[in-house]
């Protein structure tokens, strides 16, 4: 128990400093010379080019192009530049979270609720100003109907409304709907938040009766998968936890999410980290034995090991496989879909590193390695720019995007764990080479160990 409380007495110190700015190169000109390009506009690879960045925003891309006096020049020859990730379901709590991350590659994050103020507004802001080393970071405002699950609570469509004003005001740049809605709540929503730009995602609304009604109301993202079984395989109130719907249905799921041109979040990590722990007891102590425990907050580990997973009976596992299955059939269907990953919520998923083993699930399931690299870079660029037309654009390596960029060893589309250990990370025009990368990861494991003890 003292153990405990010196743990969570170290979370106000950590809360209040996260992770020390790195040194990083701000030069407004930076130039990548020789680089093997991946630019996710399409299948394909430039090779020899140099791209130049100048204030935050990728200026030009070619085999010959002019240096300007005083830029920085990054020697790409024989290594490959391609763009920096994005993880679209995740709920980093500090910039700790935001810096690790950044280590990974992942230069974009969509915070999917229960944000501190001080984080949705504070920690953002600096993020998306490149005042600390963070992706860049959009912030979703969850909204239920009761307050079960600990989301702001509206109970009628006047309050809805009033709360998408709310978000809109704090910068929140999606409303999350959430399970226990009414369906004119969920309606007001929807109504204000295309009036207002604040656009709703989100779960299953148990009392709007089916998934399609979200999606035909304007929902314009789904944030799981598996909510196709909880609100479209099978009624919303009639889904007994681990049946698992026939592979026949696939097809008319594929069609309906086709038809009102909604994106999904294919997080095949989420649930099948979930079942990986379902009923098996222990299994939470082998996660905070893993080396990533260390850049993990001591509040994460905590809740991690009270989840209580491990205490559930029964098994996930072919729901999970079961959603691979579905996955592969979305992305073959042409229906586009981005990664998300639920971390650190759930127990085994490490920031960063979770999105990379959704990467790996998604290429397990029989997609191809451009199509994986696409969910996690140019489709989450789609999917922001058709929320939020007047955001810069990102996701491709293009004149005019974001210049967030990962540069490594070898070639993505020949191996997709090299994304893993990039040789440096740039985000928003801020370069942070390997070792800039492992002095952030190291300072947070210092203090967190120091928490610890």
């Amino acid at each position: 128990m003292g153990h405990l409380i010196r743990f969570a007495l170290a979370l106000l110190l950590i809360g209040l400093f996260g992770a020390a700015p790195a040194p990083a190169q701000s030069l407004a000109r930076v130039a990548f010379i020789g680089a093997n390009v991946v630019p996710m506009d399409r299948e394909r690879v430039l090779r020899g080019q140099t791209v130049l960045v100048e204030n935050g925003r990728i200026a030009a891309i070619g085999p010959r192009l002019k240096v300007p006096a005083g830029a920085r020049r990054i020697d790409a020859r024989g290594l490959w530049l391609s763009p920096g990730l994005a993880d679209l379901h995740g709920h980093p709590q500090t910039r700790d979270d935001l810096a690790v991350y950044l280590a990974y590659g992942v230069t974009t994050v969509l915070h999917m609720g229960e944000a501190s103020n001080a984080f949705a507004g504070r920690t953002r802001i600096a993020a998306n100003e490149g005042r600390i080393p963070a992706p860049h970071v959009y912030t979703a405002l969850a909204v239920d109907g009761s307050p079960r699950y600990g989301h702001l609570v509206v109970t009628t469509p006047e309050e809805a409304r009033a709360a998408v004003l709310l978000a809109r005001a704090n910068g929140y740049a999606f409303i999350k709907a959430y399970n226990n809605l009414s369906a004119e709540c969920f309606a007001a929503l929807a109504a204000a938040g295309r009036e207002l730009g604040v656009p709703v995602i989100g779960h299953t609304v148990l009392a709007m009766g089916g998934l399609e009604r979200q999606l035909a109301a304007g929902q314009i993202l789904v944030a799981h998968a598996e909510e196709f079984i909880y609100s479209h395989f099978f009624a919303p109130d009639a889904d007994s936890g681990q049946r698992v719907p026939p592979d026949a249905a696939i097809p008319g799921a594929v069609a309906m999410i086709k038809r009102h041109g909604a994106f999904v979040t294919a997080d095949l990590v989420t649930y099948s980290t979930i079942a990986e722990q379902w009923g098996r007891a222990g299994i939470t102590q082998s996660y905070l034995a893993r080396p990533e425990v260390r850049w993990l907050s001591p509040r994460d580990r905590i809740d991690w090991a009270g989840a209580g997973y491990d205490q559930r009976t029964g098994s996930l596992l072919p729901r999970a496989a079961f959603l691979a299955r579905l996955v592969k059939a979305l992305a073959e269907g042409g229906v586009p879909l981005v990664a998300g990953t639920d971390a650190p919520t759930i127990p085994g998923l490490f920031v960063g590193d979770s999105l990379h083993r959704n990467l790996a699930l998604l290429e397990a399931a029989g997609l191809s390695r451009y199509q994986v690299l696409a969910i996690a870079t140019r489709n989450a660029g789609a999917f922001i720019a058709r929320a939020h037309p007047d955001e810069q654009p990102f996701g491709t390596i293009a004149p005019g995007a974001r210049a967030d960029l990962i540069l490594t060893r070898a070639n993505p589309l020949d191996d997709l764990a090299t994304l893993r250990q990039p040789i440096g990370v740039m985000a928003k025009g801020v370069w942070r080479d390997r070792a800039e990368l492992d002095a952030l990861l190291k300072t947070i494991a210092d203090r967190y160990a120091a928490a610890s003890r």
